[in-house]
């Protein structure tokens, strides 16, 4: 018997080599069908079948028992129920290929030639999933193609057609400078990749998109859920013709590689028109591009869909319907203050008040909100925006971040003049906020006078409805997690994330954690007594107002999300 390291067939490959060794096929005679297929430009696994070598049920018996891999006869499944659009139909008929179904990042693809690695990278370059590959027999699957190819095929060309496109406007920074920049921004596979990954990143649910060149290879990642996750690397040589689309839809410079860029551009989705706002960087290989996905829903969703508990709600709208004063939101880049700042914006937002803000940049356009953009080249800084707000008969003004002692004293100012302020900064909970506001040199006692409620935030991922199963933690560690002895008395027991193909390893959406800290009499002794963050921490507990940690153990005793989650994102 003949093996796979005998000299004869030594050069033979994939299928050919596993018939040979099988005893299928003579070396010979498998040498001339694969120079038949190369002269043919056809499939070697057709080649053998057209000369009667090998009937197409032994083949794939041979293969299925050769290499490990499932065999599937095709007549026993239903046709109908297969997934549809999930590779395009061209790519399908080219590679003879059927998606059988998926399941998490894994795509099940019945195939003759499970040796064939360039279908396995084009499907995988398609779909940003790992192909799996389930033997099926030649002609079966053949005839399938014949009757779903052609249904495919125009659910595909309908999409291409216009469902979507982009609104790009004349300007002159997105005019091409050369007709080699042209071709670039042209490039017809190019167009459909930056399509295609902006659709997948809205129906994954992602926020951000990241184009990363590097010296020897081009990757594209999404941020899910908060944590970034690869999803597919093109060639490297799709970079600068990726970069030129991107910016000339965004009305930026594409002669202009040298300096970071900012810009905007918007894709119409059927009736939906989504914002993207794209960001630019010149790296050591070129020009890295995240596209921050601008979600308008998200600031309409409502107060009771961002995780608050009832009584934390309830001080917060308590808080921000006082006629003047100061809510401050506070929490790490990613943590969500914009969309609880803009919730609170859209409950407030009413025909008889004047909501005037100030952001780097406007992220969401709000109807009925006068919505301004730093710009520091100008000379248009958050101080200069506040001081112009407070000639405009404001009711309301929200900063979109304190950044130093101009700003925050003009905005305690405002909030002691009649003017409710909100605003964010970058602190860890909220009693740190008071020391830092005092650290930047605001006075105590405007402090005090001002600040009405604070409002400290984390995003954990939340659990996946579907596949979520209960967890078996040892007592000790939920006891250091924070638990006491009586919460774990009852017959409650937390979860764990398992994972399906419905979610991302287990998570699904985010659910807000939440520290709500009114500033009371007694707070505001602590302030004017320039008391330590601790000691405000200490008579807020007091007060019954719940750390960020106890606030996330609720979530957890109600199976939103799991503990190690917890700690990750309140471990400060």
């Amino acid at each position: 018997m003949d093996t796979l390291a005998d000299a004869p067939h030594s050069a033979l490959s994939g299928v050919a080599r596993v018939l040979v060794h099988a005893g299928k096929l003579n070396p010979k005679t498998a040498e001339e069908l694969v120079r038949t297929s190369r002269d043919k430009r056809t499939s070697f696994v057709a080649s053998v079948i057209a000369a009667g070598s090998v009937s197409s049920a032994d083949l794939a018996h041979t293969l299925s028992t050769a290499l490990a891999l499932p065999l599937l006869d095709l007549t026993a499944i239903d046709a109908t129920k297969l997934p549809r659009n999930v590779i395009e139909a061209k790519l399908a008929s080219q590679y003879q290929v059927v998606v059988l179904g998926k399941r998490g990042n894994r795509l099940f693809i019945g195939g003759a030639d499970p040796t064939d690695q360039e279908a396995a990278e084009r499907i995988k370059f398609a779909t940003q999933l790992s192909p799996e590959w389930v033997i099926v027999e030649h002609d079966k699957l053949a005839k399938l193609l014949e009757t779903t190819g052609a249904s495919t095929n125009d659910a595909m060309e309908s999409l291409a057609s216009g469902d979507f496109e982009f609104d790009v406007t004349d300007d002159v920074t997105s005019q091409p400078a050369d007709a080699t920049e042209t071709s670039e921004v042209e490039d017809a596979p190019v167009v459909r990749f930056l399509q295609k990954m902006l659709i997948d990143a809205i129906n994954l649910r992602a926020s951000d998109l990241h184009f990363e060149p590097y010296e020897y290879h081009y990757r594209v990642r999404f941020r899910v859920d908060g944590e970034l996750r690869e999803i597919t690397q093109p060639p490297l040589a799709i970079k600068d013709k990726l970069s030129a689309r991107i910016k000339v839809i965004s009305r930026l410079d594409i002669a202009e590689k040298r300096v970071p860029q900012d810009g905007r551009m918007k894709l119409k989705f059927g009736n939906k028109a989504i914002d993207f706002r794209v960001s630019t960087l010149p790296t050591l290989f070129g020009e890295k591009i995240v596209v921050r996905i601008l979600d308008p829903s998200s600031a309409k969703v409502g107060i009771e869909a961002l995780g608050y508990e009832k009584i934390e709600k309830d001080r917060l709208l308590k808080a921000i319907q006082r006629p003047y004063g100061m809510v401050l939101v506070t929490g790490p880049t990613g943590s969500g203050k914009t969309v609880s700042l803009y919730t609170c914006l859209n409950i407030l937002n009413q025909p008889g008040v004047n909501i005037a803000t100030v952001e780097d940049p406007a992220e969401i356009n709000l109807p009925g909100v006068n919505q301004v953009n730093v710009n520091d080249r100008a000379g248009l800084t958050f101080a200069v925006a506040l001081k112009s707000f407070l000639r405009q008969d404001p009711d309301i003004i929200m900063v979109g971040e304190i950044r130093d002692l101009e700003t925050a004293d003009i905005a305690l100012k405002a909030a002691q003049t009649g003017h409710m302020v909100m605003s964010t900064l970058h602190t860890n909970d909220a009693p740190t906020t008071l020391t830092r506001l005092s650290n930047m040199g605001v006075a105590s006692f405007n402090i005090a006078a001002s600040v009405l409620l604070i409002t400290a935030q984390r995003l954990a991922r939340k659990l996946c409805e579907n596949c979520k199963a209960p967890a078996d933690y040892p007592r000790e560690a939920m006891l250091k997690a924070g638990f006491k002895p009586e919460d774990l008395d009852g017959n409650w027991k937390p979860f764990r994330a398992v994972g399906c193909s419905m979610c991302n390893n287990g998570y699904k959406g985010r659910v807000g954690i939440y520290q709500v800290m009114p500033i009371t009499e007694e707070i505001q002794k602590i302030i004017l007594a320039s008391g330590s963050s601790m000691d405000i921490a200490q008579q807020a507990q007091r007060e019954g107002v719940r750390d960020l940690r106890q606030s996330g153990l609720l979530k957890v005793r109600a199976g939103m999300t799991t503990l190690e989650e917890l700690i990750s994102v309140t471990n400060e």
